[in-house]
């Protein structure tokens, strides 16, 4: 619990059984009232390693994407009372000491949305992020700042925290189940209202980190950028796409359901 409010941290795991012990090793679990980890159907030893730490779990009947991870890890932290809910990557990419900094953000009630960014200072080349991925990642971020008027440091980062207001407000479910979900949910969150946070975190690079190829790179940065491109046609009233619609939000917001129907085996109560 942090400022009398309750803490969840989800973890969207996938093939990560080398990293998973690491990243929660270094979590202070001393505020943290529920972990839950929710796996994509692995194909390595995940969930034989999962069902022996002091963790909530849920798997996947079959792989639904990294998006499709994220809506059960939310109805998930909701169905369990969390007024603050954290996603953290197993992968330990992200630092994972840094969970009271960026759940105090939110907790303070001063802002409803707080992200980890790998850009502020110089953590990001020097934990090893490729040269290329820094360069597509700046470029990006700065259009997606012109287009949708923000002034983040990056839209990429895997390690947020978001009060229940926000997740229990915003139509997920219509969201992308690939990766672009996390670049759809921000711009959600602008749309919304709420306000965003940054906070300053190292990231590293490692063979076991989980990352994505440069043809899904591709498809994923042209993704960001018509996410970005429809905010600012719906600003112009030249388009109505359905993620960014508040009259039918409440169609696609989540549900315990929703995440019943993915599940082929859990302890969680929902």
């Amino acid at each position: 619990m942090i400022n009398g409010k309750t803490l969840c941290v989800v973890l969207p795991a996938y093939n990560a059984e080398k990293t998973l012990l690491k990243t929660l090793g270094d979590l202070d679990k001393s505020l943290v009232d529920q972990i839950i980890l929710v796996d994509d159907s692995s194909t390595d030893a995940t969930r034989a390693l999962t069902k022996t730490l002091p963790v909530k779990y849920a798997f996947h009947k079959v792989n639904h994407g990294y998006g499709g991870n994220q809506k059960t890890c939310y109805s998930l932290a909701l169905a369990s009372g969390a007024d603050i809910t954290v996603m953290l990557h197993p992968d330990y990419q992200y630092e994972p000491k840094l969970l009271t900094a960026l759940a105090s953000m939110v907790a303070s009630g001063v802002y409803d949305v707080a992200i980890a960014s790998r850009i502020l200072g110089h953590g990001a080349l020097e934990g090893g992020m490729p040269y290329y991925k820094y360069v597509a990642n700046r470029a990006l971020t700065f259009i997606q700042n012109l287009l949708i008027g923000q002034k983040l440091s990056e839209y990429h980062t895997g390690y947020r925290a978001f009060s229940r207001k926000v997740l229990e407000t915003l139509p997920l479910l219509v969201n992308s189940d690939d990766f672009i979900f996390d670049n759809e949910m921000l711009v959600q969150c602008h749309q919304w209202g709420f306000k965003i946070a940054e906070i300053s975190c190292p990231t590293k690079y490692f063979p076991e980190a989980s990352s994505i190829n440069f043809s899904r790179s591709l498809k994923y940065g042209f993704g960001t950028l018509r996410t970005s491109a429809s905010y600012r046609l719906k600003k112009l009233g030249l388009s109505h796409p359905l993620f960014l619609d508040e009259e039918k939000a409440g169609q696609y917001r989540l549900t315990p359901q929703a995440a019943k129907d993915r599940i082929a085996e859990t302890n969680v109560s929902t």
